[in-house]
């Protein structure tokens, strides 16, 4: 599947994080939803390079809507559901 606009990109990788064991392969005894997903692994769901993954990844923490954690020398990304809901709220109020 391959997604062109870095808008829809971002809500589709968003969107894939609420839920990431039904999106991705989980290795061996690891829990997605405790310990997050890869670049790697968002590049490939995606089709498109991993450093393309990761420039939106990185958009997306910088913002603040999605948390990281380093496990094994690798990057992993998880949402930030209250950072996500507050910024809901500001959209909802007109900012």
């Amino acid at each position: 599947m391959t997604v062109t606009p870095s808008g829809r990109m971002r809500r589709t990788i968003l969107a894939w994080l609420k839920d990431p064991a039904v999106h991705f392969p989980a290795p061996p005894r690891r829990d997605l939803a405790a310990t997050g997903v890869t670049a790697r692994a968002v590049a490939a769901k995606l089709g498109v390079p991993r450093r393309t993954a990761a420039a939106h990844l990185d958009f997306l923490t910088r913002l603040g809507v999605l948390r990281t954690r380093r496990f094994r020398c690798r990057t992993h990304y998880l949402r930030d559901e209250i950072r996500i809901a507050e910024v809901a709220r500001m959209f909802e109020k007109g900012w």
